[in-house]
């Protein structure tokens, strides 16, 4: 009389075996997976331009890129004229010589007056903050495009609160505070990274926790590190490169 009922406990053992050996295999990851388009944020004006306080390290002072240099370690050579540096889409990203931790950091940035293309193909650049962390720059003035992807994102994570964006043509400020994350033997966080932006001194993100690095495809990953360096990217789009202007931070 027990038979049945061990032949029922067995057969019920391999059901969940089966079930597996079926399964589909995980659909390969795609940029348009951690994009989103909606709610779009609010359109407000903003305001005006902040001078650099006493105690500021100056990054750039508009006559030289001393403070920058490459991947390779060899000097910066994106173009400066006019206190303005332009990016050298041949040259690469640049990144600062020093690295930080905690820090307030004012960055003003200006897409060309002639921009052409659309979405993120219009503009593109970002301000990586300890060379892991994305706050997005992008031409977001009636440039549709994925909100965690706009000007003023925490890129991939976090839209901005509303859109500060300028014309093009005229001049952009971020100014970012950013707290630095501390990691647990094991790697993960014990706590996250943080990051407030005004864009144009408006308050786009507001004591925002980073969920780990800014990633292109897949979604955030944690990877454990001390202090970084600041790096504004060279992106690949096609559309005319991105100036920056007036460039200081603070060690909090």
């Amino acid at each position: 009389m027990k038979t049945p009922f061990l032949l029922l406990g067995l057969g019920l053992t391999t059901l969940p075996v089966l079930a597996q050996q079926n399964d589909p295999e995980p659909e390969p990851m795609r940029p348009g997976m951690s994009e989103y388009w909606n709610p779009k944020p609010a359109v407000v004006t903003p305001g005006v331009t902040m001078e650099a306080p006493s105690d500021a390290i100056i990054l750039f002072n508009g006559q030289n890129l001393d403070e920058w240099t490459t991947d390779k370690g060899t000097p910066a050579q994106w173009k400066v004229e006019g206190n303005v540096m332009t990016i050298d889409k041949s040259k690469g990203d640049i990144l600062t010589k020093r690295k930080f931790n905690s820090f307030q950091l004012h960055i003003e940035w200006r897409i060309p007056k002639d921009i052409q293309g659309t979405s993120q193909a219009r503009g593109n650049s970002g301000v990586y903050l300890q060379d892991m962390y994305e706050v997005q720059v992008l031409d977001s003035y009636e440039n549709p495009t994925y909100v965690n992807g706009q000007a003023g994102s925490v890129y991939k994570q976090t839209p901005p609160l509303v859109n500060a964006m300028r014309k093009p043509g005229e001049w952009n400020v971020y100014d970012i505070i950013y707290t630095a994350p501390v990691f647990k033997e094991d790697g993960t966080y014990l706590y996250h990274p943080y990051v407030t932006v005004l864009h144009n001194g408006v308050l786009v993100q507001n004591h925002t926790e980073i969920q780990g690095t800014t990633e292109y495809i897949g979604f955030p990953k944690v990877k454990k590190h001390g202090a970084g360096p600041i790096r504004l990217q060279s992106h690949g789009d096609p559309s005319a490169p991105i100036s920056f202007r007036n460039i200081w931070i603070r060690e909090l």
